[in-house]
């Protein structure tokens, strides 16, 4: 299985500005089986528009290269886009799965939306993955590496040689994730990147968005020697003590995401939109005042 890690998949980034994310596609030449990592549903806020352009093309791209879908993954619960994991489940048949933590993610927005019935037990995904677990693309292994910091429940997918690091790194230029959302740390994210950083230096990273420093075009795929030498934060905060007070001090200067209420409503039900009501539509829920004082509670 250590022989396989070394392994190198085809990695397929698919950008999309209006979220400044990447979704990818990653795949075994050899077997052309694959998996989709962060799918993004398209969604409007000022319209209420959902549409699934994002995964369309993600899907017409899979079909021209003859691939089939092992996996839908999601590296954690989104604040800032829609998942379009369980548009893709419906029109593949494909499983998804999260890491195991999301339960405790769950329970935090239980609370906060006032969902008195919602399942708090990961049930919304086929598989929850353990910190460790292996699992395969066709004949690539795959590692799951618990990432906790950004969130409680971020885990990054070690594919072969690339890892696919969500928003714990950005590329060098962009630093390193916030940690003011609810379940963020500071001291978990250093110990999350640390780990991360100490995969071979050759290792390929993949990370879950791009906000383009000063108007430069999109970028996403960076190494572990690039990361360690030139990260703006890494690179300059050599401990932990500094670096999370450099990081808090950052993070006091941000506003929330614009669709974090939006969005996690349906990211911790696996992609599940509202059920629609006796009228026939569908309806987001927003509690007001949440972030109003301290953003870890109501």
């Amino acid at each position: 299985m250590s022989e396989g890690l070394g392994s190198k998949p085809e990695v397929t980034g698919f950008y999309d500005p209006n979220t400044f994310s990447i979704q990818y596609v990653v795949a075994d030449p050899e077997t052309a089986r694959c998996v989709i990592i962060d799918p993004v549903l398209d969604f409007d806020e000022k319209s209420g528009t959902i549409a699934s352009f994002n995964a369309e093309r993600i899907l017409a791209f899979i079909k021209d290269r003859g691939y089939a879908i092992d996996w839908i993954l999601d590296t954690h619960p989104h604040a800032d886009h829609l998942s379009a994991a369980r548009h893709l489940k419906e029109r593949t048949g494909a499983p998804t799965a999260i890491g195991e933590k999301i339960v405790g993610v769950q329970k935090l927005w239980k609370a906060f939306y006032n969902f008195p019935d919602f399942p708090t037990d990961g049930s919304q995904w086929d598989r929850l993955f353990a910190e460790g677990e292996i699992f395969e693309i066709g004949n690539i292994p795959c590692r799951v590496l618990f990432s906790p910091g950004h969130t409680l429940a971020s885990v990054t997918y070690v594919i072969g040689d690339a890892a696919f690091v969500h928003d714990t790194l950005f590329m060098p230029d962009g630093g390193t994730a916030r940690v003011d959302f609810p379940g963020g740390s500071g001291p978990d994210l250093w110990n999350s990147i640390e780990a991360i950083l100490a995969l071979p230096q050759d290792t390929r990273l993949f990370t879950g968005h791009d906000y383009q420093p000063n108007g430069r075009e999109p970028r996403w795929e960076s190494t572990v020697a690039e990361q360690k030498a030139d990260n703006i934060h890494m690179a300059r905060y050599r401990n932990q003590t500094d670096f999370v007070a450099a990081r808090q001090a950052r993070d006091r200067t941000l506003s929330m995401p614009k669709l974090i209420l939006h969005a996690l409503q349906v990211n911790i039900n696996g992609g599940r939109l509202p059920e629609p009501e006796a009228n026939g539509r569908r309806y987001l829920k927003i509690p007001l005042g949440l972030f109003d004082g301290d953003p870890s509670g109501p």
